[in-house]
């Protein structure tokens, strides 16, 4: 039972990611790049992307 908490938070986080590579303006390759990361490797894929994943529309002041 332990896990299953933890598995439930890398799945949302996971999810949470994929919808913020769907909605961000990179081409259409590095979503699909992306989003496998995520998939094939949940947590080092999740971390990654936190750091050098495609950032959304917001402009830059």
């Amino acid at each position: 039972m332990e896990y299953g908490l933890l598995g439930l938070i890398v799945l949302i986080a996971d999810i949470y990611a994929i919808y913020q590579v769907f909605t961000s303006g990179a081409s259409g390759a590095a979503k699909i790049a992306w989003i496998l990361g995520i998939i094939i490797l949940p947590v080092l894929g999740f971390i990654v992307w936190l750091i050098a994943g495609p950032r959304g529309n917001k402009a830059h002041v």
